[in-house]
């Protein structure tokens, strides 16, 4: 790709959505007004096709934040060099505004899982997570973003906070934080602590990106509220509420529209960013703002 041909990578204090093959076409028509867009990088790791046809046409008018899934941070193995590699290519062509990934493990020994597995808040994984942080910024050359987790279990031997951990990860490797305001509220009503808390005490100064996405809710086997981080549906109202909150401290942030599964149509997932856009003008405007 030409590299003069694309449009700055600094991605906008706006609203952005995930980049999803069922929407090329109408996006390649329609041209929308949305700041940026995200794509999950393990989407894009082949070497041609229709999808990076597809997304070097959306890079020349759009910033895109690069979101990877399958490092496996936290993972008690040695990272994967080839797919660390692949990453690097990936960074180096299209030149994302923002990379990150997730504070969770994926593998074990020769498994690789689906889903994102929660990390125990000891020294023992603290180390090792700072460790692969460290090898994944000396590779990419760049600043890395780490997304706090959506967690269903507490574990026993944990001996910090996730926030403490956050804040000790950041210090020790300067990466800097991704703020998922929907996980936030998945966890905190799993483990019955309040979200409000939780994001007055966040290190919002490391924090550069937001999430936003939808639950499902359940219950567990005791009848209590269990919440499941589905990105399967719009974002719930107290959500919206707790999004409020957390730019009246960080002030604007570029934040993200989550919606990976049962995807609606264009127009649905835009009118989304455009409830997220409008926010973020209100709170530009409304400097006095303090949070609740």
């Amino acid at each position: 790709m030409d590299n003069s041909a694309k449009i700055s990578p600094v991605i906008p204090k706006r609203a952005g959505v995930g980049l999803k093959a069922a929407h090329y076409d109408r996006i390649l028509q329609d041209r929308p007004d949305i700041g940026w867009f995200e794509v999950h990088a393990e989407n894009y790791m082949g070497a041609g096709g229709l999808p990076h046809r597809t997304l070097e046409t959306i890079r020349q008018s759009y910033p895109l934040s690069l979101h990877g899934v399958g490092l496996s941070i936290g993972g008690d193995k040695p990272l994967d060099l080839a797919h660390l590699a692949r990453l690097r290519d990936l960074n180096q062509r299209y030149e994302p505004g923002l990379f990150s990934e997730h504070l969770a493990w994926s593998t074990h020994d020769d498994f690789f899982f689906n889903d994102l597995l929660p990390v125990p808040y000891t020294q023992e994984a603290l180390t090792r997570c700072s460790d692969h942080i460290d090898q994944v910024q000396e590779s990419l050359g760049r600043q890395m973003l780490l997304e706090n987790p959506s967690t269903y279990v507490a574990f026993a031997e944990s001996s910090m906070s996730e926030i403490e951990f956050l804040k000790t990860l950041t210090a020790r490797t300067g990466c800097g934080l991704l703020l998922d305001v929907n996980n936030v509220f998945v966890s905190a009503t799993n483990h019955d602590y309040s979200p409000e808390d939780y994001i007055d005490a966040f290190p919002i100064e490391h924090v550069g990106e937001i999430h936003l996405g939808g639950h499902a809710r359940d219950q567990d086997d005791h009848g209590a509220p269990l919440l499941i981080d589905a990105h399967d549906r719009a974002v719930a109202d107290p959500v919206w509420a707790l999004y409020e909150r957390t730019i009246a401290r960080t002030g604007n942030l570029p934040t993200l529209i989550e919606w990976d599964n049962e995807l609606p149509d264009w127009q649905e997932l835009f009118a989304e960013a455009q409830s997220a856009d409008a926010i973020l003008v209100r709170n530009q405007t409304e400097p006095d703002r303090v949070a609740r």
